[in-house]
């Protein structure tokens, strides 16, 4: 099984939900990606994003550069998880044959409210993000060890 995170640049929200995800999960055959909706071709990862990152899962994402969102990608994932329901929205939206796997990450795992986009705040803001990830990933895991429909 294969989930997407999706946020805007794919420069905070989703790099720190995919390691998150793929630091956390223990089922075999499940990984995270994660790509942006609107990106800036060569933007790598945030100064806090990747500090956040290395020093609470010890995964390196400094070199990481954002990838831009295509039907393709879409095509070959199980369940996208967006940051936002304006950017879920825009996926079903535009790509109305694959709506029925397309969720806000909060929605999906019963939690309210959009997940908070740190660009350009200070550390404390994006430790507030990266905490509500870290959360909401614990319980989406959870589910998807609950659920194994949705893994095929």
């Amino acid at each position: 099984m294969r989930v997407l995170f999706v946020c805007t640049g794919n420069t905070c929200r989703s790099p720190m939900a995919e390691a998150i995800f793929n630091s956390m999960c223990d089922i075999n055959d499940v990984m995270a990606l994660s790509r942006g909706l609107l990106i800036v071709p060569k933007t790598r990862a945030s100064q806090h994003s990747t500090t956040l990152v290395k020093e609470n899962l010890k995964v390196s994402i400094t070199n990481r550069e954002a990838i831009q969102l295509d039907e393709d990608m879409l095509k070959k994932v199980d369940l996208v998880l967006t940051m936002t329901s304006y950017i879920r929205d825009v996926l079903k939206y535009n790509f109305k044959d694959m709506d029925s796997k397309i969720f806000t990450l909060n929605e999906y795992v019963g939690v309210e409210g959009d997940v908070l986009d740190p660009y350009g705040g200070n550390e404390a803001i994006y430790k507030k993000t990266y905490n509500s990830l870290l959360e909401s990933i614990d319980l989406l895991i959870k589910k998807i060890k609950e659920d194994k429909d949705i893994r095929g």
